[in-house]
C-alpha cells in the first residue's frame, strides 16, 4: 500500500513555475508581485455534507478547486497558488490519480500552482486554500455597495439545487434537463474572467455558493444597505422553466446553493460597460434589483411590489 509521501510524490508534486519553493518542504515560499495584495480563501468539502459518497473522483477533484477559485473571482483576484489538505479513508491510488487529474485540469487552465498541503487517513474530507493577487484599488469587497447601485447576476441560479431536489426525490429530471442540472452541480465554472473584467467597474461582489438571498445578505450586512430584488427579473434556466412546481422553482433560484455565479453591485453609469463585458465573455449578465438605503436586508418582491416570503434564504452548513 502506498504511503502518505508516496501519494504526494506521485500525484501532487510538480516542478514550481512561479513559486520559489513548492511541495516537499515544511512551508512553501513565494514572492508577491510588486504593488499587489494577496487574496486568500479556504473552503472545505465533507463527504455526506457537501457531496455524496461515491461521487466521481475526477469530478470531485475539479469541483473542489473550482469552488475555491470562485471566491477569488468574487474579489476580482487572479489565481496563483493552492494548498490541498485531504483526509482519505484508504490509500486508493486509482481514486487519488483520478482526483488529481480533475484537480490539475482546472489548475492548469487558470495557472494555479499546487505548492503544499497535507494528507492523512480519515473520513473523506477535502480542504483547499487558494491564493491570488489583486491591486488594492480594484479588490471587489463585500462592504463597498452603495445606495443607487444596480444589482447584477451572472448566468442563472437554481440548476444545481434542482439536481439535489432530484436526488432527494422532490422532483424528477430527465433528458437535457437532467444533464444540464447535474453538470451545474458536479462541474461548476468559477467566473474568474468575469471577476477580472469587473475590476474598477463593480463595487461589491460575492459568489453564489449558499443561495442568492443568503449570499447577497452578506453584502447587505457588510455594506449596511438594503438590497431590493425582483422575482420576475431573476434569470431562469431552461430546466427550471420546465419545472412544474412553481414553489420549488422559486426556492431553487432564490435560495439554492452550489451555483457559483457572481452577484455584484455597480453604479448605474457602468451599465453599458457591463453589458459589453457580458457580450465579450459570452455570458448573460442581468440586472435583478437595486441597492437602497435602509436596515441591512435582502427583499424579494413580486410583480406587484409585495415581499415574497420563502422558508429559507439559503444553505445552512449546520442545519438539518
Amino acid at each position: 500500500m502506498a504511503s502518505e509521501f508516496d501519494l504526494i510524490r506521485r500525484y501532487f508534486t510538480r516542478p514550481v513555475q512561479r513559486a520559489v519553493l513548492g511541495v516537499g518542504d515544511d512551508c512553501a515560499l513565494w514572492s508577491p508581485a510588486a504593488g499587489m495584495m494577496q487574496a486568500i480563501s479556504t473552503d472545505m468539502l465533507v463527504e455526506g455534507r457537501h457531496f455524496l459518497a461515491g461521487t466521481d473522483a475526477q469530478k470531485l477533484g475539479r469541483k473542489s478547486l473550482a469552488v475555491n477559485l470562485s471566491d477569488l473571482a468574487a474579489m476580482g483576484a487572479d489565481p496563483r497558488y493552492a494548498l490541498l489538505a485531504i483526509a482519505l479513508p484508504s490509500a486508493d491510488e486509482k481514486w487519488v490519480e483520478a482526483f488529481a487529474r480533475g484537480f490539475f485540469a482546472l489548475a492548469d487552465r487558470h495557472g494555479v500552482e499546487l505548492i503544499g498541503g497535507d494528507t492523512t487517513c480519515g473520513p473523506l474530507n477535502i480542504s483547499i486554500t487558494v491564493i491570488g493577487e489583486v491591486s488594492q484599488a480594484h479588490a471587489l469587497r463585500r462592504d463597498a455597495a452603495k445606495a443607487g447601485d444596480e444589482v447584477w447576476l451572472s448566468g442563472a441560479t437554481g440548476s444545481a439545487a434542482l439536481a439535489l431536489a432530484h436526488q432527494e426525490g422532490r422532483t424528477r429530471l430527465a433528458g437535457r434537463d437532467f444533464e444540464a442540472c447535474f453538470a451545474r452541480l458536479d462541474d461548476p465554472e468559477p467566473r474568474i474572467a468575469l471577476g477580472a473584467r469587473l475590476r474598477g467597474i463593480a463595487r461589491a461582489a460575492i459568489d453564489i455558493s449558499d443561495g442568492l438571498l443568503a449570499d447577497l445578505g452578506h453584502i447587505a450586512e457588510r455594506s449596511d444597505v438594503c438590497i431590493d430584488l425582483f422575482a420576475d427579473r431573476l434569470p431562469v434556466a431552461d430546466a427550471l422553466r420546465n419545472c412544474p412546481d412553481a414553489a420549488l422553482r422559486l426556492a431553487c433560484i432564490a435560495a439554492g446553493g452550489d451555483d457559483y455565479e457572481l452577484a455584484f453591485t455597480a453604479p448605474v453609469d457602468e451599465h453599458a460597460a457591463i453589458d459589453r463585458i457580458g457580450v465579450e465573455l459570452g455570458l448573460a449578465l442581468t440586472v435583478i434589483g437595486g441597492v437602497i438605503s435602509g436596515e441591512p436586508d435582502v427583499i424579494l418582491r413580486d410583480a406587484g411590489g409585495n415581499r415574497v416570503k420563502l422558508d429559507r434564504s439559503g444553505f445552512d452548513h449546520f442545519g438539518a
